[in-house]
Order: C-alpha cells, then sequence, then structure tokens
C-alpha cells in the first residue's frame, strides 16, 4: 500500500465518522509561541482542545507536517543513522473537542488498523498507564484484546510541553516477527526494532500550569497521532522508513548525483538517507516562510541544509545538487501539499544560493578539519578548531560533532563555548559607547524637546561627559578632539526611537562647536554623541542647536511614507499584518511585518499604487494628542509590545487612510513625499518579510538609474525599449540552440578523442591497461565525456586525463569495476592533486579534482599517477 493510499484513506476513514478533513497547518505555530515548529497535528487544534476557541466543528481528522529539529524536540544528530529518525515526517491525526471519548477512539483506531489496513491483529501490542482503567477496559471487553499482549507503562502520560493540556494515553505497537531483534514495551529489550510503536491515542483532560498543577478541562478531548512514514514501513514490508516508497524516489536521485545506482547500496548509505530527509524538512520550511539566517528558526534552517551538503561532500558530489532535489520531492508530495508546488520555484531558488553561500567555505572547512584530525594525538577535537571552523567556514557545531561522531572522535565544547563568550565579549566591547556607557549617564532633570516644531534653538549645556577607553565620565569642559556626550535643557534633536534614526548636527558655543554624529535616548532626556570639532564647550554655557536640515526632511519623508505604507499592507494583504520592527533613515525605509507568503508581483505593485496615490493627494498631516483608550477607539494602531503613556500622540494621514500612535517626526503634507518605490522584498524570519523602499530624491535617482540601464541594455541588444524583451528572447533561444550545438560537437570531439587515445594505453604487469593523458579540450565536461568513452573501450583499466583551462587545472580519475577492490579512484585523485595544488575526490570509479596553483606541475601529476598506481599493483 503506497504511503499516499494509506494517508487517502485515514482521511476518508474519519470522514465517513463525521470528521472535518483540515488541511496541514503551516510548520511555523501561529498559535504556539514557545515552540520553534509545528511537531504534531494537534498544535493547530491546541485552542480548540483547551476549550478556548470553536472552529465550528467537534471533530477533525488531518494529515499535518512536523518538523523535530532545535529546542526539546530534535532528532537532528540521530537522523540518517537510525530506521526512523526523522528532521521532516507527517503525522495523521483524529481530534475530538469535547464530543467522543475513549471508547470511540479505540474501536475506531481497531477498524481502522484491521479492517482497512488489514494489519493481523495477532501482530498488535498495546500500552496503557497503571491507572487508565478506562481504556484498559475497553481494549479487553469492547475489542476482544489479548489481555497478555497489554502492557502498563508508567510514560503512557502524554504531554506537548511543560504547560498546556495533556492527560493519559495509550499506544499501539506492530510486532515485525521474531526474526526482528527486540522486546515487547516496557522490557528491556524494547529499543529493538521488532516492535515498533505506530498510533499513539492521546486523551486530552487537564491543563497543566507552569507550577505543575493539573485542572480538569471542561470538555476531555481526544488527540491522536499516528506516523504515516512509520505505517507505511510496516504496509510496505520494510523495517526502516527510508526503504518505503516516498523515500525511495529522493534517495535514488540523490544517489545518482553520487553516481550510487544499485539499490542496495543506496538504502545502505546512510549519508543518502541524511540528504532524503533533509531535502523534505528544508523544502517545507522555506515554502513555509522560514529563510535560512543565523537567528532562531532561519538557523536552525541553515544547519540542516548544512548538514545535508556535508554529506554531499562525504559522497564526492563536487556539484550543486540540493536544490535539484526539490523536483522529486514534489512530485512525490505535491499533490498532498500544494503548497510545494505553488512555491517550488522559490524553493529551489532559497536553497541553490544557500549551498552556493556555503561551497565556497565547505571543502577548506573539510580540509582544516582533517588536517586537525590527522594530527590529534587524542580523541578530542580542539574547541579552538570547533571555533574557527563555526567563525570562518560556517560550519553549525553540530557539523563537527557529526564528523567526530562519524571517527568515534569528541568535541572539546568547553573550548567551543569559551571561545564563543570570548567573541560575544569583542562583540560587547565594540559597541560599549551606545550601551553601557550610555547606560552611566544619569541627569535627573527632563529634556524639552522643540524638535517637531524647530530645527535650531537655543539651549543651555547642563552636562558633559567625556568617552574613555571603556567609560563616559563627567566633566565640566570638552576641549578640541574631544569625544563625548552633551545633555541640553532644550533640544531641536530628535532622539533615535520607533525605528527612527537620531539626528545628527552641531551644537554651537561662541566659536566652538560640537558635532553631533547621533542622538539617543537616556532617560528622561535626549544624549547627543559626538566630537569637538573646534574649541571648547562648558557646562552651564549658553548653546546653538542646529539639526542637519537636509537629513531631517529626508528622514521624514520616509518616516510618514512607512505609515501609508503599512495601512495599504493592511488593505491588500488583510488586517492580520502586524509591524514587527522598522528603521527610517535618510536614505531609505525598511519595514518588517508579519505575513505567512512572499508577496505577489500584483500585490507589491498594489500596494506602491496606493501609497503613491495618497501621496498625489497632498492631504494634510494632522497631529493630536489623547488618552490612550481615545485614540484605539478613533481606530489608532499601536505598535504590539510598545510602551505608552496615559496620553499619546496621535498621526493621521489621508482624511482617516492612516491613523498611528507615533513619536517620530513627520512632513507637513502627504504631497511633500514626492514619490515612492518599492526597493525589495523578502523574508528574514518565520512568518515574517521584510519591504526596503525609497522616497522623494532617493526614488527618482533610483528610477533614474534604472531607465539608464534599459537603455543600455536595449543598445547593446541593438534593439529599443518596446522590443527589448523580444529581442532579448531571441538572443536566449539562439544562446540555447548554441550551447546544444557546443555539446553535440564536444560529444563527438570525445569521442574522436577516445578513440585515440585508447590505443595509447601501457599494459602493466598483471595484464593492467594505464593511462595517463594531457588534454587540450577547454570545457571541463569535455574531460569527463572523454573518460566515459575511455572507459568504455579499455577493460581492467586505470584511467588518468587532465587538463589547463582559464589558469585551472582539472584532473579526473576512472577506474574498470573489477580493479576497484585494489585502486580506487579517490584515492588515485588525493595522490597527484597536491601535485598541482588542487582538491579533489570521489567514487571508486571515478573521481575528479579542480583548481590549483601550479598548472605548469600537470605533466608532473600525470606521472605521479603511473608511479603512484605501479606502486599499488606491486
Amino acid at each position: 500500500m503506497k504511503t499516499a493510499d494509506i494517508r487517502a484513506a485515514y482521511l476518508d476513514f474519519f470522514a465517513q465518522r463525521g470528521h472535518r478533513k483540515v488541511p496541514s497547518s503551516g510548520l511555523v505555530p501561529l498559535n504556539d509561541p514557545t515552540l520553534l515548529f509545528t511537531n504534531s497535528g494537534m498544535v493547530q487544534f491546541k485552542d480548540a482542545l483547551m476549550g478556548r476557541e470553536d472552529l465550528g466543528y467537534t471533530r477533525a481528522a488531518s494529515s499535518q507536517r512536523c518538523v523535530r529539529a532545535g529546542g526539546k524536540h530534535n532528532d537532528l544528530e540521530n537522523v540518517g543513522y537510525t530506521a526512523r529518525h526523522h528532521t521532516f515526517f507527517e503525522m495523521l491525526g483524529n481530534f475530538s473537542f469535547g464530543d467522543y471519548f475513549k471508547e470511540d477512539t479505540i474501536e475506531w483506531a481497531w477498524a481502522f488498523t484491521t479492517e482497512v489496513l488489514k494489519l493481523p491483529p495477532e501482530r498488535l501490542w498495546v500500552t496503557v498507564h497503571p491507572d487508565d482503567t478506562a481504556s484498559r477496559d475497553i481494549w479487553i471487553n469492547k475489542i476482544g484484546f489479548d489481555p497478555a499482549r497489554i502492557t502498563a507503562l508508567d510514560e503512557n502520560f502524554w504531554a506537548m510541553g511543560d504547560t498546556g493540556p495533556c492527560g493519559l494515553n495509550t499506544e499501539i505497537f506492530y510486532d515485525h516477527g521474531p526474526e526482528v531483534a527486540g522486546g515487547p514495551p516496557g522490557t528491556p529489550e524494547e529499543d529493538g526494532d521488532r516492535y515498533v510503536e505506530f498510533w499513539n491515542l492521546v486523551f486530552p483532560e487537564f491543563d497543566r500550569s507552569p507550577d505543575g498543577t493539573l485542572t480538569p478541562l471542561a470538555r476531555p478531548g481526544v488527540d491522536t497521532g499516528m506516523g504515516l512514514e512509520r505505517m507505511a514501513a510496516i504496509m510496505q514490508g520494510v523495517h526502516s522508513n527510508y526503504e518505503i516508497d516516498i523515500f525511495q524516489n529522493l534517495m535514488r536521485a540523490a544517489g545518482a548525483r553520487a553516481g550510487i545506482t544499485d539499490p542496495g547500496k543506496i538504502n545502505a548509505n546512510p549519508s543518502l538517507r541524511v540528504i532524503a530527509d533533509h531535502i523534505r524538512s528544508c523544502a517545507f520550511l522555506v515554502a513555509d516562510g522560514v529563510i535560512p539566517s543565523n537567528e532562531d528558526r532561519g538557523y536552525v534552517l541553515r544547519r540542516i541544509i548544512r548538514r545535508a551538503l556535508r554529506h554531499g561532500y562525504k559522497l564526492g558530489i563536487s556539484e550543486p545538487f540540493f536544490d535539484t532535489l526539490v523536483e522529486p520531492l514534489a512530485q512525490e508530495m505535491g499533490e498532498a501539499y500544494p503548497i510545494l508546488r505553488e512555491r517550488q520555484s522559490q524553493v529551489t531558488a532559497t536553497l541553490k544560493r544557500e549551498e552556493a553561500r556555503f561551497r565556497e567555505t565547505l571543502s577548506q572547512g573539510m580540509e582544516l578539519l582533517e588536517k586537525t584530525i590527522a594530527g590529534m594525538r587524542g580523541k578530542t577535537i580542539p574547541g579552538e578548531v570547533a571555533f574557527k571552523l563555526y567563525d570562518t567556514y560556517g560550519f553549525p557545531v553540530d557539523l563537527t560533532q557529526d564528523v567526530a561522531r562519524e571517527r568515534s572522535l569528541a568535541v572539546d565544547m568547553a573550548g567551543f563555548e569559551k571561545a564563543m563568550a570570548q567573541q560575544r565579549e569583542r562583540a560587547r566591547a565594540a559597541s560599549r559607547f551606545d550601551s553601557n556607557m550610555v547606560s552611566r549617564i544619569h541627569v535627573d532633570r527632563a529634556v524639552d524637546f522643540s524638535g517637531y516644531d524647530r530645527l535650531e534653538d537655543a539651549a543651555e549645556i547642563i552636562a558633559l561627559y567625556e568617552q574613555g577607553e571603556d567609560e563616559l565620565t563627567a566633566v565640566e569642559q570638552l576641549d578640541a578632539g574631544a569625544s563625548g556626550v552633551v545633555v541640553l535643557d532644550r533640544t531641536p534633536f530628535y532622539a533615535e526611537g520607533g525605528g527612527q534614526v537620531g539626528d545628527r548636527g552641531e551644537i554651537l558655543v561662541g566659536d566652538a562647536c560640537f558635532e553631533v554624529r547621533d542622538t539617543v535616548p537616556g532617560g528622561r532626556q535626549h544624549l547627543h554623541q559626538g566630537r569637538v570639532r573646534q574649541g571648547s564647550l562648558q557646562v552651564g554655557a549658553q548653546a546653538w542647536a542646529r539639526v542637519d536640515t537636509e537629513k531631517r526632511r529626508r528622514t521624514a519623508l520616509n518616516h510618514s511614507a512607512t505609515h501609508l505604507m503599512h495601512a495599504a499592507l493592511r488593505k491588500v494583504l488583510g488586517t492580520s499584518v502586524q509591524q514587527k520592527g522598522s528603521l527610517v533613515d535618510e536614505t531609505r525605509l525598511r519595514f518588517d511585518f508579519s505575513h505567512d507568503a512572499p508577496l505577489t508581483a500584483e500585490e507589491i505593485a498594489r500596494i506602491e499604487t496606493l501609497v503613491n496615490e495618497e501621496i498625489q493627494r497632498n492631504t494634510p498631516v494632522q497631529v493630536e494628542h489623547m488618552a490612550y483608550d481615545q485614540a484605539i477607539d478613533k481606530g489608532a494602531i499601536a505598535l504590539f509590545g510598545e510602551k505608552y503613556g496615559d496620553e499619546v500622540r496621535v498621526l493621521s494621514m489621508g482624511n482617516g487612510y492612516s491613523v498611528e500612535l507615533c513619536g517620530g517626526t513627520h512632513v507637513r503634507r502627504t504631497g511633500d513625499i514626492g514619490l515612492f518605490r518599492i526597493q525589495s522584498e523578502s523574508g528574514i524570519a518565520a512568518g515574517i518579510r521584510r519591504i526596503e523602499a525609497l522616497t522623494g530624491p532617493g526614488a527618482l535617482a533610483w528610477l533614474t538609474e534604472s531607465e539608464q540601464l534599459l537603455d543600455a541594455a536595449a543598445e547593446r541588444l541593438g534593439a529599443g525599449r518596446h522590443d527589448l524583451l523580444e529581442r532579448l528572447n531571441q538572443v536566449l533561444n539562439q544562446n540555447r540552440d548554441l550551447k546544444k550545438q557546443l555539446e553535440q560537437l564536444q560529444a563527438k570531439a570525445a569521442a574522436a578523442q577516445g578513440a585515440d587515445l585508447a590505443g595509447q594505453a601501457i599494459e602493466l604487469p598483471g595484464g593492467t591497461r594505464f593511462l595517463a593523458a594531457r588534454l587540450e579540450a577547454s570545457d571541463p565536461k569535455a574531460l569527463l565525456s572523454t573518460l566515459d568513452v575511455l572507459k568504455s573501450k579499455l577493460t581492467d583499466a586505470v584511467i588518468l586525463l587532465g587538463q589547463v583551462s582559464d589558469g585551472r587545472v582539472n584532473l579526473v580519475a576512472g577506474v574498470s569495476k573489477s580493479l576497484t577492490g585494489r585502486i580506487k579512484a579517490g584515492d588515485l585523485i588525493q595522490a597527484v592533486a597536491p601535485v598541482v595544488g588542487a582538491r579533489g575526490g570521489g567514487r571508486p570509479d571515478m573521481a575528479r579534482a579542480g583548481g590549483g596553483d601550479a598548472p605548469e606541475a600537470l605533466d608532473d601529476a600525470l606521472q605521479q599517477g603511473r608511479a603512484w598506481v605501479e606502486a599499488k599493483l606491486g
């Protein structure tokens, strides 16, 4: 029974019993901030099980995509080395929200298992909690299950986390038979593969509070979970999940990239299992909006991708490969999960970029790691090496631990953490002026901010601080050349806040000038950071504060446009959009917001149009001060997590088009913004999108540059603007045709060259044929084509070919299958590649190397290859 058939049969079975078929939720939980990823089918139904949400139905069934990698639920290090650990898996589940309970749940589970799937009852085993007499009674008296195959286990109490819904559960196991090692659940031998748990029936009855108190739920529920991959393995008569149909095509596709085609070798290879598992989790995470990064969910995704790439490197896959597995994955799972098909191009592009980024350092990092291991006297990789791999080469530390486990080594994690702590301290020291120093400034007097109405103002210097190496010191006078902080009783300088950067400008006292490079908040004051350009400043002196007018003006354009764009986003994408962060300065605006999918070109165009329409209306920007509750009643948007006082500043644009609480500086009328253009839209974290945009002069300059680029492209292609696209398509088609013709000619040339070279092979003692030759081919692919021709013409042969192309050395070695027990192509390549400064590796029958800084030594490398082969053959 195919995996897809099991999934469909399950959902149909419960639909016939009054259950709503509910689509899988995304891998980023929207209703539970405590979870890194969706890790079970009940996550999207948590509020319904708790009685906090009425879904409009009381029975549900789903096939939920899940990820367990990172955080409490983390199977990453075991994936590829066991039969059933995965980062990504599917959970079939049926749920009741105060409707049916234990009796129906157990009876339906039994009916589906024995009547639909037709599993032999004598092969099944059940566990219950010792206190769960109700479930035990149902199994024995309602189902007629053999009491001898029911085990009471204290661990049969299920909870999703430290808090939340929980309750007793009963589990169903399948017995693979006595020929498989392992014992029944609850016995010392239970960790074997003979008895496999495939269905967990959970009965949430309690809500566990942080102090451990169990409060009965108003309506007990049902939450079951059947591992689809485990059930498929049972139904398909295999003991490893990686041998089921849904994995086999992926593993064959990955094996083809590594030159492994034998089914037995494919199934036995842990690296292929890792890659097949990881493409599933990575593709679905990207489809659900997670982007590789160095934080939170994005970092977990990056770790999984890089682990897969390392295993590809281990297999000798020398070309980018990971993104090519998205297509076979979509063929397998696109029908069940349409999002994979809908976002296939985005997923492919994201994985391709991430692989290209890591490939630059993967081989260098592995070379460092191999040298370290080769030179070690003990069994522990030093912490400073693990840190260098992380910091310089982008190796997550668990990737280094992965390699260590394969070699029966350990990693000095204490040393790694020490190096990490030292790096964090260096980073803190670099930013100490902005954080530790400023936090030591205490001025009781509140500033009088006049910057909403004025850009210049008279003020008194009420405090001065001089910057030392790692501290600020209160002084009475700051002299020329000194850096520090000036505190005024009154200032037109806006202090950084609400996403808007602080003002720059100057503070004048007679002929003395303090250059203000930034303004930041400090308690109830605005702190002017900078340097005395000339003269001296004294506490108590009367000063003139002057803001950089043009910087402030351009910043205001971007800030006001941010408000208009926020309103446009909510109109186009829906009111679920929430601001998650922003940066507004004089050059651009950056706006982060919640949304679970990339914006389409049409959505971006609509947002631009709405903003520019409001700009063209040139309506006044109105500012009001009112009570917080009054502002919210008026429809003002408040930023989540922001603290507001009793009275707030309300900014309105476009006759109610945009109403927000804001303390920033803005234009007088929307027409002042001039023009609004979106530069880019991207994902920065799970469920978080980012837009970067330009306004006014910046937008105009960007448009002018785009026009110039368009004209230049048209000129290069000999076309006008209006027929540029048509001409470009013609050139691309011509290029594609010429490339095909070139490949055909190269194949013919390779065949001819191979036929000529075959006659040059020499016979070594013992009958082995050997050929080492330097080719003049310009394309590395031709080198491989020639090797294939030679291998087809020569039997019991070792072949070594080399070429120099654009100053780069390419080497390729081939060994007949009959000889790979004595000579391996990968060993031959590793023996000769250092002669030309190249690196490489591969399979026993084919390997390659590239790069190198000594192309002039190619002939020496080929001669050394013959000597190496002769030595191997004795």
